[in-house]
């Protein structure tokens, strides 16, 4: 049920006290003020500036209460069967007197047709309060809402619109997420931004929202500019997404595939979980929501879960979209200290990820593996669980020719094979630094640089796979336990688990490996 639905039932019912949790105050008086006429019911506001005023109803001569005290004793005094409609009223919850007070009215209010309704934007009540109350979300503005803003500002003088039908369907989309308020600030500058609306302002949109959706510090908007050219390897995973790219559509509802949930990205640091993440939302065309879980956690008891539950709403409202929560294991340190917040708050989101209906598919990353609870890894919560191994011999060449490309150069004019040879036991992350690296020492020399300055920077790069070694192994034996699935198409041979590079020799043929106890081979 909607608001209207809901508010209609409760009155009827006699429901006493009403607490409606928003930030859109003006939204939710235009419903109250419909169900009361609908129902022919009086309907008075009271706020600390203004004192009462009528909403709904002929009342002519409203009554007096400037203070929360006296005000509630006029609306005990009121004969008719009003709705109250008490705003901002959460700021006199801490006062003792005024909490008994309102206490009392919810309990004598059940012998006749009066009932208080509350707007508040946070949905912290006082105990005393929870058995006297009800309390309802009241959703963001969904699609055909924010379609009905669109048109009513559109339809004004003198406002040029050259949508095409697509574009306003993209325009409406990317105002998810968004109050009705702040979808009318963000058309309207994007009407007099250019003295015209076309499909050109869907960008503007989406970066309007990206600073308002901030704004609620624990969510943050990127963009979606990566591909799946952007990053190197990784094949059986970009299989993997490419097969689920359609399946947020309607015509995969109509043959009964369920939206995918998620994936659990586990691996070696540096081997791109994070760009992956950045990547899917490029390859599907979503909006990419990082969830900041150190932004969830508040200093007053409640406060942890309730950042929480907002945080997701606002995602529910934006889908579909992708949640990405980056290195889960150290957002959620589950110690003795914290009173058990942490855990609730983990809980919550678990919680989220089983039983949400929306189409937000969670894109969770993690370096430790053993830190993970083992309820977060079961099937249900997440559709799979891939490893990002160290990249092999193939990988390492595509890591260089993107990393070549993404800074203008052409990777034909480098000798790959060689550099992904030397490079063996190097994350990608390494190897972009070794050809920056590369590029200081040419443009120091005042020329452009080489395969032979990309090889000096290899040679003096210790990589994490030498210095951590202990560590990545078990990582890796993780994955051969058969724990996960390889996000690489060919898993890394024997020769290619070996940590420390192979030392090469240029001979008569070219570079060659340096190995006593092999025979000398070609890279």
């Amino acid at each position: 049920m909607n608001l209207e639905q809901e508010l209609d039932l409760y009155l009827r019912a006699r429901f006493t006290l009403i607490i409606v949790v928003t930030p859109e105050e003006e939204r939710v008086l235009q419903i109250i003020k419909t169900v009361c006429e609908q129902m022919q019911r009086p309907c008075l506001s009271w706020d600390l500036g203004d004192g009462f005023r009528v909403v709904a109803g002929n009342e002519a001569n409203p009554p007096v209460g400037r203070d929360p005290i006296s005000a509630l004793e006029q609306m005990d005094k009121a004969t008719n069967n009003s709705l109250f409609v008490l705003k901002d009223f959460h700021d006199c919850w801490s006062n003792a007197q005024v909490k008994r007070k309102l206490r009392n009215l919810a309990q004598r209010f059940k012998f006749s047709r009066k009932s208080l309704l509350v707007i508040t934007t946070a949905a912290k009540l006082p105990d005393e309060l929870r058995d006297e109350a009800v309390i309802l979300d009241f959703a963001l503005p969904d699609a055909p809402e924010l379609d009905q803003v669109l048109t009513r500002l559109t339809q004004s003088s003198g406002v040029k619109v050259n949508l095409t039908r697509l574009g306003r369907e993209k325009l409406v989309q990317a105002a998810l997420g968004l109050t009705i308020s702040q979808a009318q600030r963000v058309f309207s500058k994007a009407i007099v931004s250019d003295g015209v609306l076309d499909d050109r302002d869907i960008d503007l949109v989406t970066e309007e929202k990206k600073q308002i959706i901030r704004e609620s510090e624990a969510l943050e908007f990127f963009g979606v500019s990566e591909t799946a050219d952007d990053v190197g390897g990784l094949g059986v995973l970009k299989d993997w997404l490419r097969l689920r790219e359609r399946a947020f559509s309607q015509e995969a509802r109509d043959y009964g595939l369920p939206a995918p949930k998620g994936i659990i990205l586990v691996g070696i640091p540096g081997t791109g979980k994070s760009l992956t993440a950045k990547m899917i939302g490029g390859l599907w065309r979503l909006p990419l929501l990082r969830l900041d879980v150190g932004s969830l956690f508040g200093s007053l008891v409640g406060e942890s879960e309730e950042h929480t539950r907002r945080a997701l709403k606002l995602a529910e409202t934006v889908a579909p979209c992708i949640v990405w929560i980056d290195e889960m294991e150290k957002g959620f340190s589950f110690g003795g200290f914290d009173g058990g917040t942490s855990r609730r708050v983990f809980g919550t989101i678990l919680t989220w990820m089983q039983e949400k209906t929306t189409p937000c598919f969670v894109v969770a990353t993690a370096n430790d593996i053993s830190s993970l609870p083992p309820e977060l890894l079961r099937k249900g919560r997440f559709d799979e669980i891939f490893f990002l191994d160290l990249p092999t011999l193939e990988e390492r060449q595509e890591i260089f020719n993107v990393h070549l490309r993404k800074r203008r150069r052409l990777p034909h004019d480098f000798d790959l094979a060689r550099l992904a040879y030397e490079a063996q036991g190097m994350v990608g992350a390494e190897i972009e630094q070794a050809i920056i690296d590369a590029m200081y020492l040419g443009f120091h020399q005042g020329r452009e640089f080489t395969t032979t300055d990309l090889s000096q920077s290899l040679r003096k790069l210790v990589p994490l796979s030498v210095t951590q070694r202990e560590t990545i192994e078990k990582l890796r034996n993780w994955l051969h336990e058969g724990r996960a699935q390889s996000a690489s198409f060919k898993e890394t041979s024997e020769a290619e688990r070996e940590f420390v590079p192979l030392q090469l020799e240029l001979g008569p043929k070219g570079w060659q490996v340096k190995n006593p106890d092999e025979p000398t081979t070609k890279p």
